[in-house]
């Protein structure tokens, strides 16, 4: 909405509105030719908004508004593939409305005011549901001598998580070297700006851990060790001035060599996993993560029903003259029909009540068995 408050009667020609957005990046690089020092400017913009509306609309004649408070409503349609809004060192999204309220005979007004546009980015995805892992190894070395082997191993159980979510970090040190090393493992966020098919980056550490010395000879595990994401803005992918990116870095320092680093993609969503949302996606991802990293018991399982020849003696079922459960007649009858859930309901029902007359009487055509002989 738009205020208008005067003190006397206000002479008005138009009244307007209007929104805009976009991204823009802009930085410089300077390079020496000789004695002479050159700068290049890298400069892009994309626009995601525009809209304009007219509250009071210039018909040629002035409009006169009586003193007092005057308020005036609009509103605008957002499209739905905004960018998310975000401040970087060479380059931002932004967001605002402008109003303008054109007089006669004396400057235009104008005020400014910035919104925030939040691009949702969901994580219950399958791309973003998937584990993550990687393997590397290096050779630690010290004044050209061969100091040892070094290996690092890390998973995460899926790629995309939100802001105040823990990610459990599963992590194996193998220290064959003979000096002690140190494992470490941090969330860092990558600001990439482009402009003229040139790149700058910038990147910031935005949590960390760090873990104990392993010794030479030893080996290390980390059983989810837990890094805890803090309140950071989103994964910004679908913007072609400027991305934000975010991975799990964990590396091993070295003495005496540069670290062993292994990195594994993060994207940080808006709308967090859902409880029942794809869960035999994530609930089958996360039991296979445990097994194969035997971190965890074997997932219990219901036991199955008895069989029936273990309830009822083969002589009796001979003497019935049938199979408890009659096949069907019809040949091209699938047990995976009606027919086996049938089957299978009956089954899993509770036994019948007890009862002292027999439901399965013998046929006339059997000779009753002399019970004193």
């Amino acid at each position: 909405r738009v205020l208008l408050e005067a003190a006397a009667p206000l002479r008005v020609r138009a009244l307007e509105v209007k929104a805009r957005g976009g991204a823009a990046t802009h930085w410089l690089e300077g390079r020496s030719v000789g004695v002479n020092a050159l700068s290049s400017d890298y400069a892009a913009a994309e626009t995601y908004l525009r809209r304009r509306q007219l509250l009071l609309r210039d018909t040629g004649e002035t409009t006169t508004l009586p003193p007092g408070r005057h308020e005036f409503l609009f509103s605008f349609q957002l499209p739905p593939n905004l960018v998310t809004s975000f401040e970087g060192k060479h380059g931002s999204v932004r967001y605002c409305i402008k109003a303008t309220l054109h007089r006669p005979w004396v400057p235009a007004r104008r005020a400014r005011k910035v919104f925030t546009v939040i691009e949702p980015v969901d994580i219950n995805t399958p791309a973003l549901l998937a584990p993550q892992a990687g393997a590397r190894e290096k050779v630690a070395r010290s004044w050209y001598c061969n100091r040892g082997l070094v290996s690092l191993s890390a998973k995460i159980d899926r790629k995309g998580y939100t802001p105040g979510e823990v990610i459990p970090v599963f992590a194996e040190i193998d220290n064959s070297s003979t000096r002690p090393v140190l494992p470490r493992a941090a969330v860092v966020q990558t600001q990439t700006f482009m402009a003229r098919g040139a790149r700058k980056q910038k990147r910031a550490v935005v949590a960390s851990l760090a873990g104990e010395p392993v010794g030479p000879g030893q080996r290390a595990l980390w059983q989810g060790r837990a890094l805890r994401i803090p309140p950071v803005g989103p994964s910004i992918l679908h913007c072609r001035v400027l991305h934000v990116d975010y991975a799990l870095k964990v590396c091993v320092d070295i003495p005496g060599t540069s670290k062993l680093l292994l990195e594994l993609p993060l994207v940080i969503g808006t709308i967090p996993l859902h409880p029942f949302g794809s869960r035999s996606s994530s609930v089958g991802s996360h039991a296979s993560f445990l097994l194969d990293w035997r971190l965890g018991a074997l997932l219990e399982r219901p036991e199955a029903p008895p069989e029936y020849s273990e309830v009822v003696a083969d002589t009796e079922v001979a003497a019935l003259g049938q199979s408890p459960f009659p096949l069907p007649q019809d040949p091209e009858m699938s047990l995976e029909g009606p027919f086996f859930a049938y089957i299978q309901e009956f089954r899993y029902r509770p036994p019948p009540l007890y009862s002292e007359e027999d439901p399965n009487p013998p046929s006339g055509a059997m000779r009753p068995r002399c019970m004193t002989c």
